[in-house]
């Protein structure tokens, strides 16, 4: 069977027909270096990847930290990746999580519990208080997507929220919140129901996890609207960590608690959060960050760069600020942002 019409069944099964265009088709038709029909989704592929994906409910502890710019309700997706009912999502669902509900494509609810998160890369592990009994999706090679490569977004709904888009970017990615990816991969068209959803290559198998809704996925600047998965060839060599210990192994970068926007070559900080190093420091929305010691810093990657080799969590960060007309150095003692979190009461 050709691989454009496994992908167009793939794209049927999931209700999504309409959305692989004659524009699939030409893509598909096109040849690939080591682009084999061996590796093409089948039916029961494209099957078991949509059953494979949960929704997970979240409602947070009543003070999270969080819940100003999340809310206390949470929802999106989970994909379980083994037997042993562990869940992986983007971990911003479920940090400072006071009950978690997971619900399969069949329509049966369990509880959750999380097992670990790492800010790094932004990913949560959860995993199910009894057996989900759904066949696990197999994690892929996310490093071989290439741009123009087809891929299936498949978020809690099944089918009828399924649907094909391409890879039309692999670049690094910098978040506001002192997070940053150095091999993001960006799809568009767009899917609203990005969080925790699963990026499926042709093979069948998880290679993203969503994150973010990005009004320019294919080059910074330039308007193509998407979405920004992380992909999980970061999540494996932490895996066995998270499970075991929650976190990964080594110690945590620092973290200040500042979100900043970069304009014309310099970083305004639009939030500082409570009670965080930045805010103790004296940093207020409105500054202009000029740098780091006598480095000056101009981006986002530029910034948590110089910032994290500074040392681990707990190191003093030495920042440059302009705060009115008067520019003023600052010492910030970093922290480890697990441990700015709040916890679930255990009574």
């Amino acid at each position: 069977m050709g691989w454009r019409f496994q992908l167009l069944l793939a794209a049927a099964l999931a209700g999504m027909l309409g959305v692989a265009n004659t524009a699939l088709a030409q893509k598909a038709d096109e040849p690939r270096a080591g682009a084999g029909n061996e590796n093409a989704m089948s039916d029961k592929d494209a099957e078991n990847a949509i059953s494979a994906v949960v929704r997970v409910k979240v409602k947070a502890i009543s003070d999270a930290r969080t819940n100003a710019n999340l809310g206390s309700a949470r929802e999106g997706s989970g994909v379980v990746i083994d037997d042993k009912g562990h869940i992986v999502t983007i971990g911003y669902i479920v940090i400072e999580a006071d009950s978690i509900e997971v619900t399969t494509q069949e329509g049966r609810t369990l509880p959750a519990v999380v097992v670990g998160y790492d800010h790094a890369t932004g990913f949560g592990l959860l995993r199910a208080t009894a057996p989900l009994k759904v066949k696990p999706l197999a994690l892929g090679e996310s490093e071989t997507l290439q741009v123009s490569d087809p891929v299936m977004i498949l978020s809690a709904g099944g089918r009828e929220t399924a649907s094909i888009a391409y890879v039309v970017a692999r670049r690094p990615f910098a978040g506001s919140w002192e997070y940053l990816l150095d091999n993001a991969i960006f799809t568009s068209p767009p899917t609203l129901q990005w969080a925790g959803a699963a990026l499926v290559n042709r093979s069948g198998k998880l290679v993203g996890v969503g994150s973010l809704l990005v009004r320019d996925a294919a080059e910074r600047g330039s308007p193509l609207p998407g979405n920004m998965f992380v992909p999980v060839d970061i999540l494996k060599p932490i895996l066995s960590d998270l499970k075991r210990n929650g976190r990964r192994a080594g110690t945590p970068r620092p973290w200040i608690g500042l979100a900043t926007e970069s304009v014309q070559g310099r970083l305004f900080v639009t939030r500082v959060s409570e009670d965080g190093p930045a805010d103790r420091a004296g940093i207020h929305v409105g500054d202009i960050l000029l740098g780091i010691g006598p480095d000056v810093v101009r981006s986002h990657a530029d910034l948590y760069k110089k910032m994290w080799a500074i040392g681990p969590a707990g190191a003093e960060v030495p920042l440059r600020v302009l705060q009115d007309v008067k520019i003023v150095n600052l010492k910030v003692r970093s922290i480890d942002r697990v441990k700015y979190f709040k916890q679930r009461p255990t009574y």
